[in-house]
């Protein structure tokens, strides 16, 4: 991504003919919220005056305390593709402020910024590519969505049985219009499951990315009269959608995890760093996989990778090896989905490998075997572990580990265990529609 000082933004938006600029920062939940002003009051904005209520924003502050300031990333200027007619419209992200000029602690932006701070003074940088899979459906009369996909393609097939394929370029080259480097975009498994991946980044900056690649997917997939989900299990019977995350540190310009010298060409840091994530990983499930519905993914049968192991072979433990070495050495953690807040995600991330490398945490020998296949006499032998099977207990693990309060800072912890024990007593208490099919007529 550019560098771009305030006077480029300035500079840019008058010569692309800007009419209209959103204002975005992300909540606690990962939910993009923006405000919205015209070209006239960039410059306030630049200057970091404009306000908002903060106490309007789920997980923000009390409205005693309600006023928040906007301050926008030069850098992350874009302009929009599309609704050009009436002039263009482009996009700042946001950190949010208190009005005493401090960074709001509960701006999920300034979390990953802090952890990478933490890292920095380690003398490292975090890179990060995210493979994010989401269901194109079809919607009715009325513009809602359906579970009725338009194709009955599986993983890497063409048209004319892909035929999300014409929605799916459509969103590459938007994407690409908004400064992202594509490297792959093909049909997933499932019918109606795409996945487009973009080169890696910066820990801060792919963050960015995946909340505007979040919002350019489902802005294309409605021109093409469809409806972009990455809810995680949508459909019962087929597999899920996740959000791999590839991960590795650098210093000095020079991926630390490369070690030719090293077993499987791993550096000790990398596997410190992975004896980190295997560690904590209970405890940050909460945050990679967020929602009720996170774990109607991670069960058996879908290749989903609930159990913390790791292996250079295969895709059934939680922590792959991709082959590639050199620059490309990387960690694959394959559990998060993209409900995830990516900021959040990261960050907790970056917490554990960072912990695995300051207390030399040595992951157990990798497994090689399809853990899929082995029966829990067998997975004990190995002595793996499951990652929480609802939400509930991925809170619990949670509240166990001290290490994922200090990463979101007291304010974020406590406002997001309390509102995901309360998304949990509620869906405790409703009535699905398995329960009616199973026993209204039984009994």
């Amino acid at each position: 991504m550019p560098k771009y000082s305030k006077e480029d933004v300035m500079r840019m938006a008058k010569d692309e003919n800007v009419m209209f600029i959103r204002l975005q920062f992300t909540d606690i939940f990962g939910v993009l919220k923006n405000v919205a002003i015209t070209v006239k009051e960039l410059e306030k904005a630049l200057n970091n005056e404009i306000m908002f209520d903060g106490s309007s924003i789920e997980g923000f502050v009390r409205i005693e305390e309600s006023d928040m300031y906007l301050r926008p990333d030069p850098s992350s200027f874009v302009i929009f593709p599309w609704g050009q007619n009436n002039g263009k419209e482009a996009r700042l992200i946001c950190d949010t402020y208190n009005p005493d000029g401090t960074p709001f602690i509960g701006c999920p932006r300034n979390v990953l910024k802090k952890a990478l701070a933490e890292a920095a003074q380690m003398g490292y940088e975090m890179s990060v590519g995210p493979e994010c899979e989401f269901f194109l459906f079809l919607t009715d009369a009325e513009g809602k969505p359906t579970l009725n996909t338009h194709d009955k393609a599986g993983y890497f097939d063409l048209a004319p049985v892909d035929l999300g394929e014409d929605a799916r370029r459509d969103m590459c080259l938007t994407l690409q219009q908004m400064g992202f480097e594509i490297e792959a975009s093909h049909h997933e498994g499932a019918p109606g499951q795409h996945e487009i991946d973009f080169k890696y980044d910066d820990a801060l900056m792919t963050a960015d990315k995946i909340m505007t690649f979040k919002m350019v997917v489902r802005t294309v997939a409605k021109r093409h009269g469809l409806h972009a989900t990455f809810m995680p299990k949508p459909i019962y019977g087929i597999s899920g959608s996740g959000m791999h995350t590839n991960q590795s540190l650098s210093k000095n310009g020079k991926n630390i995890f490369d070690d030719p010298s090293g077993v499987l060409g791993l550096s000790q840091e990398a596997y410190y760093y992975m004896g980190g994530l295997m560690k904590h990983a209970k405890g940050i499930t909460a945050i990679t996989n967020p929602t009720v519905n996170s774990y109607k993914r991670l069960v058996t049968g879908y290749e989903a990778p609930l159990y913390i192991a790791w292996s250079p072979k295969n895709r059934s433990p939680l922590i792959r090896v991709p082959a590639k070495r050199g620059s490309a050495t990387r960690l694959e953690l394959r559990n998060p989905d993209p409900t995830a807040n990516p900021y959040l995600a990261l960050a907790v991330m970056l917490k554990a490998g960072l912990d695995g490398i300051r207390n030399k945490i040595q992951p157990p020998p990798p497994v090689d075997k399809n853990i899929f296949d082995m029966n829990q006499d067998v997975r004990a032998e190995y002595a793996i572990e499951s990652l929480p099977q609802n939400l509930e207990d991925a809170i619990c693990e949670m509240e166990k580990d001290p290490l994922i309060r200090e990463a979101l800072g007291e304010h974020i912890y406590t406002k997001y265990v309390e509102a995901k024990k309360l998304e949990w007593d509620e869906y405790k208490t409703k009535v699905s529609l398995w329960e009616i099919e199973r026993y209204i007529s039984e009994f």
